[in-house]
């Protein structure tokens, strides 16, 4: 059995890193990419050149033929058109490779065809990548070669973001100058403030062969028809469990392959639910990071196949069990690699923890409406406040120390107040407190976790981008304000972490609502998050709303983020992309319990009555075999009504796709009606041979 050597020896081999830059380029513009990955600062277009032909030249010698632009659109998915790098001399006309920094650093793929929400009309194609120099270029192999792979934004012809990270980018530049602008304030000056993120990946691992015979797993991600089998995750075995042979040698295949992109997949293990895996990587800059997990779960998807596998990212792919997200694992490091959340050791260094955090949570409070919509679709909406995951009502969790503490300065009461914590302040007004200060409440959409906040109610089939971007600049405005209140108290003489504590009081008196370090799965918080005025939107629909508020708008204009119109067109795609996921779902339905549950009902069916045909024939008492069939029947019957309501459903739908009444019409028609399709067959599943049943069973997909 092969074997393979450390990460180190391979790691980043598949990119044009720091390293093979500073070989390949002269020292002037060497550094000036330092600086640009470093600090943002614009890069000199004069260089392209020379850039262009370094990272060519490292690119063939690799094996590399063609070259792309790797954008995320508004699909959700990645998008890439491949151009090689042959071309013929001016002079002789003989063919070379060659690639020109007009190449490298503009694009242009067509637009029409992406999602625009309106801003684009189909007869205007022309659109534009650019390329992200923070974000390292690697190489993709095929049996044929490689391609050098150029991480990129992608805008339309008037400037418009068509893609996810254009707004990624703006929000962490806002993010950088607002933090700077207080570590400024406070006598910590620095050239710049990384937001960083570490995304946990979870996913579902079944036979290719099983996925095959499941088109509802094919076509929509999840099983629209299918029973839980008696054994699930109920005993709660499999959570940290030995890892499976075959699962253990996909992710080691997968792990290497993505240590050699330098993707820095660290963590791996058993899930809850059978068949569910985690990969956690070691945090980044949090645009090299959401690159990253779309290149990962690229990379997982292509192992999953040559293994006769496949991943599955939905949200909840097996109703009953656990679903799948993608916790996010967010903070912010200045330019030394401080990390701003983490207490230090120093009376300075703890305030500031404070001020920071304090941010985070006046950010969620004022904008935790944005933060839900950023991570709604419908694959979410049937995992959010199922199956361990947590609810659609943002909340944060501090723990109980840090509560205790915030509790303390806003009671103005002296140390006595908490007892038994390490982190020293220099002020009597505020108690000590833990490094590592809280426990993990794995019930929480959003929890801070010692040095990082961990937005846990992310999707796993979705990208980080946008919910990132919202979250960026949230925190962006939070500081903007309290930078203003600093400021002015400063100006009146007041002690520097005086001021700051006093701000930390303030903020954290009117944010306090959002705070809750409690078991979010149950009914009591639902009830208590109502009388705290808390939004609970359990629905796509419902959470997209606040997108299109003029204060949403408001947000993103001054901020930079987007233009009012461009949040307009994102709603729009958002929503039209909810609607046809719910028609393709029902639509998948209707076939499957017409094809497949009714024939094999039908046999069933047969089958029971020939037999109480038999036996009453004999002169036995049948009567309990006559009351199954009638049973049966009943049931077959009801799954022809259910059929019939689904079909109805779509045909009396709203015409437009992407307007919010056909999105009502989904959630109190379709929906309803596609539920009582799926109690039905799953009921005859229960009741049908299973050599009969047409399609493999959740114990056959979970336990083999």
């Amino acid at each position: 059995m092969e074997k393979a050597g450390p990460a180190s020896d391979t790691f980043g081999c598949y990119t044009f890193s720091l390293g093979e830059m500073q070989k390949r380029l002269p020292r002037p513009i060497y550094e000036a990419i330092q600086s640009t990955i470093a600090s943002g600062e614009p890069l000199d277009t004069g260089f392209a050149d020379e850039i262009a032909h370094a990272m060519k030249e490292w690119a063939v010698e690799h094996g590399a033929t063609h070259f792309t632009h790797w954008f995320q659109p508004l699909t959700g998915a990645t998008a890439e058109k491949h151009d090689a790098f042959l071309s013929f001399g001016f002079s002789d006309g003989r063919p070379i490779e060659r690639f020109a920094g007009r190449e490298l650093i503009q694009a242009e793929p067509d637009a029409s065809s992406f999602p625009s929400g309106g801003i684009r009309s189909t007869f205007e194609a022309r659109g534009y990548t650019a390329w992200d120099p923070t974000s390292p270029a690697f190489l993709i192999y095929n049996e044929y070669g490689a391609t050098l792979t150029i991480p990129s934004v992608f805008v339309s012809y008037t400037g418009e973001a068509l893609d996810k990270k254009t707004p990624l980018l703006r929000s962490m530049r806002e993010l950088s100058r607002s933090a700077r602008a207080a570590l400024e304030l406070m006598g910590r000056p620095t050239s710049g403030v990384n937001s960083t993120l570490g995304a946990e990946q979870e996913y579902f691992l079944i036979d290719r062969d099983l996925f095959t015979l499941r088109p509802d797993l094919e076509v929509t991600g999840r099983t629209v028809l299918g029973t839980t089998p008696p054994k699930g995750q109920q005993m709660e075995d499999n959570y940290f469990g030995t890892i499976d042979d075959r699962a253990l040698n996909f992710m080691g295949e997968v792990e290497t392959e993505a240590w050699k992109l330098g993707i820095p997949v660290k963590t791996r293990h058993n899930e809850v639910a059978p068949h569910q895996y985690e990969a956690a990587p070691i945090f980044q800059a949090i645009n090299v990071s959401s690159d990253q997990n779309h290149l990962l779960m690229d990379l997982m998807r292509k192992v999953a196949r040559r293994r006769n596998l496949a991943v599955l990212f939905h949200e909840k792919p097996f109703a009953g069990v656990n679903g799948s997200g993608k916790h996010n694992n967010w903070s912010m490091a200045d330019a030394s690699g401080r990390n701003l959340l983490s207490a230090g050791d120093s009376p300075d260094d703890h305030v500031e923890f404070l001020f920071f955090l304090s941010a985070v949570v006046r950010a969620v409070h004022r904008r935790g409406d944005l933060l839900r919509a950023s991570i709604a679709s419908a694959g979410n909406d049937h995992r959010l406040g199922a199956n361990e995951a947590p609810p659609a009502i943002i909340s944060v969790f501090l723990g109980s120390r840090l509560t205790e503490i915030f509790e303390t300065l806003l009671a103005g009461k002296d140390i006595s107040a908490v007892q038994e914590q390490v982190i020293q302040t220099g002020l009597e007004v505020l108690p000590q407190v833990m490094k590592d200060n809280t426990d993990r409440n794995r019930t929480s959409p959003f929890a801070f976790t010692g040095n990082k906040f961990e937005f846990r109610a992310v999707g796993s089939a979705q990208s980080n981008a946008m919910c990132m971007s919202w979250l960026n600049i949230a925190v962006s405005e939070a500081l903007d304000e309290m930078w203003s209140m600093l400021k002015t108290r400063l100006e009146t003489g007041d002690d520097r972490n005086v001021a700051i504590l006093a701000i930390v009081r303030d903020v954290y008196a009117e944010s306090k609502n959002i705070v809750f370090n409690g078991n979010n799965y149950g009914q009591a918080w639902v009830e208590e998050a109502a009388k705290r005025g808390l939004r609970n939107d359990v629905n796509t629909p419902a959470a997209l709303k606040a997108l299109v508020t003029d204060d949403a708008k408001a947000l993103v204009e001054k901020y930079g983020l987007l233009g009012s119109h461009e949040l307009d067109a994102r709603y729009t795609i958002l929503l039209e992309k909810y609607n046809r996921m719910i028609d393709i779902e029902a639509v998948q339905m209707i076939r499957m319990a017409k094809t497949g549950v009714l024939p094999a009902a039908y046999a069933q069916q047969s089958l029971m009555a020939e037999a109480w045909k038999g036996v009453n024939e004999c002169g036995i008492d049948a009567a309990s075999q006559k009351a199954e069939l009638g049973i049966y029947s009943g049931l077959v019957g009801e799954t022809i009504d259910a059929i019939d309501g689904v079909r109805q459903a779509l045909a009396s739908a709203p015409d437009e796709e992407e307007g919010p009444e056909r999105a009502d019409w989904c959630i109190s028609t379709t929906i309803p009606a596609m539920a009582r399709l799926r109690e039905v067959c799953d009921t005859l599943e229960r009741r049908t041979d299973e050599e009969l049943w047409p399609f493999p069973s959740y114990h056959a997909m979970l336990f083999q």
